[in-house]
Parts: C-alpha cells; structure tokens; sequence
C-alpha cells in the first residue's frame, strides 16, 4: 500500500468515530429535551436527505478538485454543524448539516482508492477501508453514549474536536490526478451527467447486481440499528448504553467477515456471495427466540461476518465498474444516492412502525424476511441473467 493510504484511514477514522458517537450524542439530546421517541429514527432521515439532494453534484465535484481536499472541505462543514449544535440548533437540524458534509466526503473517500491503487489491490483496501470504519462503528456509539450521558453538549464538543483533527490529516493527504473533470458546472449539465452515470452503472449487469446489494445492505444496515436499540430495551431490558454495546458486536462481526473477505475472495468471484446475505435474514428473524444478553451477542456477531463477508467484495465490484465505466466519483455518487433512498425508505417504515405501536418481534419477522427474499431475488435474476448472456 502507498504511504498516503495510511494517512487516509487515520483521517477516515477519526471522521468516522465522529459520525457515529454524534448520532448517539444527538439521540442523547433528544431525550433530554424531551422529544418523542420516534424522533431519534428521524435524525438519520434527515442525516441521509442530503446524500440524496446532492448526488448529481457532490460525484463531479469530488472528481473536479484533488479528493484530499474535497475532504477536508466536508469536515469542515461536518465541524460547523456541531459548533451550530453548541450553539443551540436543534439536533434534527445539526446532523442533517453534518449530512451535507457526509454527502460530500463520501465520493472522495472512497473515489480517491482507484487512483491510489491498482484494481488488484482493491478488495484488500475496501478490507482495511470498512475495517477502519467498522472499528469506529464499534466504539463510536459507546463512546458517544459515555461522553453525552451526563451532558450532551459536552459531548458534541468533543466530537467537534474530532471533526478537526479529521481535517488535519485530510489536508496531508496526497494529491493525485483530477480524475474525469467535467466539462460544464451549470445545473443543467449536471443533472443530466448524474443521468448519464445513473443510467450508465444500472444498465451494466455486474453494476446492477452490485448496486441493488448494496442499497439493500446500507437501508437494512442503517434500520438494524434502531431495531437492535429498541429490542434491547423492550426484550433483554437494557438501557441504551448497555444496547450500544450489542451494535458494538455486531460491527465487531462486520469486521472479521470483510476480514475473511479480503483474503478469500477475489473481485472477479464477487457475487458468489450473495448466499450469505439471504442467511443474514434469517439470523435477523432468529432474534425473536432470544431471551439473554449473552445469546443476542453471539446472534448479532454472526449476522455481522455474514454482513461484512458479501458487502466488501460487492462494493470493491461497484467501485471497479464505475471507475472503468465513469470515474470514480460519478460513480461513488450514484452508489450514495442509491443506498441512501434505501436508508430513507426503510428507515422510514421503521419509523411508521414505532409510531403505530407495531410490536418489535413483527418488525424483526418483516425486516428479516424483507431481506432474505429481496437478496434470493437478486441472487437468482444476476444467474439466470449471466446464463443467457453465456449462451
């Protein structure tokens, strides 16, 4: 790995752990000036809105300028709306600032690995790439919930340090050729280049099987996690610092399953897969019969290898298309602007049905059964697709 790779984790790290134990923090402040329960889905709702708004633009712009700085650019905004949130903005409104910046770091981050390294290598950096993330998903809700359990105020200042010092190390990491620059900056232009991009990585089939896994894996991925809070709560009666660590273990799982990944499947292999995410389904309905603490451990760290073991070789899939079909950040934006209509529906439904009541062992049967037969569906269209072609 080139030297500047490391330097981009370090920076992914810090702005990572910042993301995750700002949502907590913010849940926190929620909670203390009273806000319904069903607000705290809502934050990631207005959280991934921008992700969504901004697509068309936020792909050409991390293309346009060195991605190093198109990260420290994000931090920075990530970093203003936590000083907005010190200085009273209400917490739906601060993460959905915090948004803004994600919407924009996110092409870069992830853009700037097909110009660092060849495509060889990038099954084994996506590993250390979402293990870097997954190890800040790990402790950045406990530590949230620790730093923002007395006074949630302090806490988002910390977090406000951090987006800092991710900016920090933004700012040394090396610039590398503006990849595929556009043409044109009018509104006009870029929305039909976003078209183009859209249209260009859904008609491809490896694009398309990769793109419907991973929407699927990040709207379910974004819901699990209010489910696991709720579930702890109502089922095992743990409080919400307790529950964070149960999502602790579960990306723990995450980890070792993009672990496994990297050293046992190739890019070309990719799709081969998706049989694990259907088992993830049914591990995720299997939470209803639990009834202890240790137990829900075990459960939620399988379903997080088998999470991790088919999202890495599918977004190093996605990742390769797009830079061969449109450059990195076009494609990376579509990628953002797909698995975050997935966050925004699913969540939203989760959102409903906390809001009516629905008791938490039929959203787990929905959500789990969603899953397993969405991803049959893929597995078995992408089969039957690539016999016809062969033929």
């Amino acid at each position: 790995m080139v030297k500047g790779f490391y330097t981009l984790l370090i920076a992914q790290f810090f702005s990572a752990i910042a993301d995750n134990a700002l949502l907590f923090a913010c849940i926190a402040l929620l909670s203390k000036l009273n806000a319904p329960q069903w607000h705290e889905p809502l934050l990631r709702e207005f959280f991934v809105f921008a992700y969504i708004v901004l697509a068309p633009f936020v792909g050409p712009f991390a293309d346009a300028l060195p991605k190093g700085k198109v990260m420290f650019i994000s931090n920075g905004i990530k970093f203003m709306g936590c000083a907005l949130a010190l200085m009273g903005l209400p917490p739906l409104y601060v993460y959905g600032i915090v948004g803004v910046g994600a919407a924009a770091y996110s092409p870069a981050k992830y853009g700037i690995l097909t110009e660092l390294l060849p495509s060889h290598q990038l099954i084994k950096a996506n590993a250390w790439m979402e293990g870097t993330t997954v190890t800040a998903i790990i402790l950045g809700p406990v530590f949230g919930s620790a730093i923002s359990a007395k006074d949630p105020y302090f806490g988002i200042a910390i977090i406000t340090g951090l987006y800092l010092l991710a900016a920090i190390f933004n700012y040394y990491i090396p610039k590398v050729p503006i990849d595929h620059k556009i043409a044109q900056r009018g509104i006009v232009y870029l929305m039909r280049d976003f078209w183009h991009a859209f249209t260009t990585l859904w008609r491809d089939p490896q694009g398309r099987v990769s793109l419907a896994v991973t929407t699927l894996f990040w709207g379910a991925g974004a819901t699990l996690q209010f489910v696991v809070l709720r579930w702890a709560s109502l089922k095992l009666g743990m409080n919400e610092q307790d529950a964070t660590k149960l999502i602790a273990i579960l990306a723990v799982g995450i980890a070792i399953g993009s672990i496994g990944a990297s050293l046992f499947v190739k890019l070309e292999d990719a799709v081969k897969v998706l049989p694990a995410g259907i088992l993830m389904g049914i591990l995720v309905i299997g939470m209803i019969f639990v009834d202890s603490r240790e137990i829900a451990a075990v459960v939620l760290f399988c379903i997080g290898v088998l999470a991790g073991y088919f999202l890495v070789p599918l977004n190093s899939l996605l990742q390769h298309r797009g830079h061969e079909l449109l450059g990195a950040g076009h494609s990376i934006a579509v990628q953002n602007f797909n698995e975050n209509i997935g966050i925004l529906v699913l969540l939203g439904i989760y959102t409903r049905m906390v809001h009516q009541d629905l008791p938490i062992n039929t959203i787990i049967i929905i959500f789990g059964a969603f899953v397993s037969i969405c991803m049959a569906i893929i597995y078995n269209l992408y089969r039957n697709e690539t016999k016809q072609i062969s033929q």
